[in-house]
């Protein structure tokens, strides 16, 4: 049986934060190698459906595949027809099954997901990690986001908690700016989603 033993083609932080009506993703594009910056158009943040967005931290091959079987049961939904599509909260809870099982087999997804949507006319954002642990917030970062740009979301939290959806997309590149200059994995082209 081949297990990873690591992560390979990597991605760092991942930005995630609700503003009023919706919820905003983002990270950078760079596939860094080890500490080689090998790959700069690597996109880490997708949309899923009308009311799902996905960011994704950590092995980019484990990525890639987890995007796959995500698009396919898009795909399964689609052809039903029943007029139930996928909703952000069953997304958060199946990857976190499917994340704590292979953490289980001892081989894990080497990833950290923010799933950000849209359900019942709610905002939702909540993440995964590689042992298939799982929360909400109004605000996450994955990585050395959680360090760095954490704060810096929390103390713009407080002094506007009814962000718009402007503010938030420019909280979020404010703090990749301020990763890029902190994070040697960094890079300073960013993918941003908006769902409002």
């Amino acid at each position: 049986m081949l297990c990873s033993r690591a992560p390979i083609t990597t991605g760092t932080s991942v930005l995630g934060i609700k503003f009023n009506g919706g919820v905003v993703i983002a990270a950078d594009i760079l596939g860094s190698y080890g500490s080689l910056a090998r790959f700069r158009d690597c996109p880490r943040v997708m949309k899923v459906n009308d009311n799902i967005i996905l960011g994704a931290g950590g092995d980019y091959a484990d990525f890639q595949y987890l995007k796959d079987i995500i698009e396919q049961k898009i795909i399964d939904e689609e052809c039903l027809d029943d007029g139930f599509p996928l909703k952000p909260k069953s997304l958060h809870c199946w990857l976190t099954r499917v994340l704590y099982n292979r953490r289980s087999k001892l081989d894990p997804f080497w990833n950290n997901f923010i799933v950000g949507g849209i359900q019942d006319g709610e905002t939702f954002l909540g993440t995964v990690d590689k042992l298939g642990t799982a929360f909400l917030d109004d605000h996450i970062a994955t990585g050395y986001g959680a360090y760095i740009a954490l704060p810096l979301m929390r103390d713009a939290l407080e002094k506007t908690p009814d962000m718009s959806m402007r503010e938030a997309q420019g909280l979020l590149v404010k703090c990749l700016t301020v990763l890029f200059y902190r994070d040697a994995r960094s890079f300073p082209k960013v993918n941003l989603l908006s769902l409002f």
